[in-house]
């Protein structure tokens, strides 16, 4: 069976995709604040890595950028943000419309995926980056969801 990641277009299409998304947020009046102190040149290629590593691609962003603990300790510290996280949401929906990933049910398990991450795994820490654990990989997610 393939992977999401292939079926989302593998690299290429994934690197359409988070800039596609990344285009929207900063548009965004709400969850540009978020980039509002500056993110890294390459913000765009490294989010495509990472989500194709959590999809069933190749495993580049562990590699190359970090581990998940890395990540999660760069989105930690800031406190709830129901209302950034539910726009953020509704930009990745806007960006998948975008790149033309609107077929179930890859766009549900896409929007799934990307809404568990950013309201559960990227939002489990908002009091401190300091509470982040080390050693955290990558979580996996297929057709099925998060992978145990």
């Amino acid at each position: 069976m393939q992977s999401v990641y292939e079926a989302a277009g593998g690299s290429a299409g994934l690197l359409r995709l988070a800039a596609a998304w990344h285009a929207r947020v900063m548009a965004d009046e709400v969850v540009s604040h978020a980039f509002s102190h500056g993110f890294h040149p390459r913000h765009t290629e490294r989010l495509a890595a990472y989500w194709a590593e959590a999809l069933g691609g190749p495993t580049s962003y562990s590699e190359t950028c970090g581990n998940e603990t890395s990540v999660v300790r760069m989105h930690s510290g800031n406190g709830v943000h129901e209302e950034m996280d539910r726009r953020a949401i509704a930009c990745f929906d806007r960006a998948l419309r975008d790149v033309g990933l609107t077929t179930d049910p890859l766009r549900q398990v896409l929007h799934d995926y990307f809404a568990w991450a950013t309201t559960t795994s990227l939002a489990r820490y908002p009091g401190s980056a300091d509470d982040v654990p080390t050693g955290l990989t990558i979580p996996r997610w297929s057709w099925d969801g998060l992978q145990r």
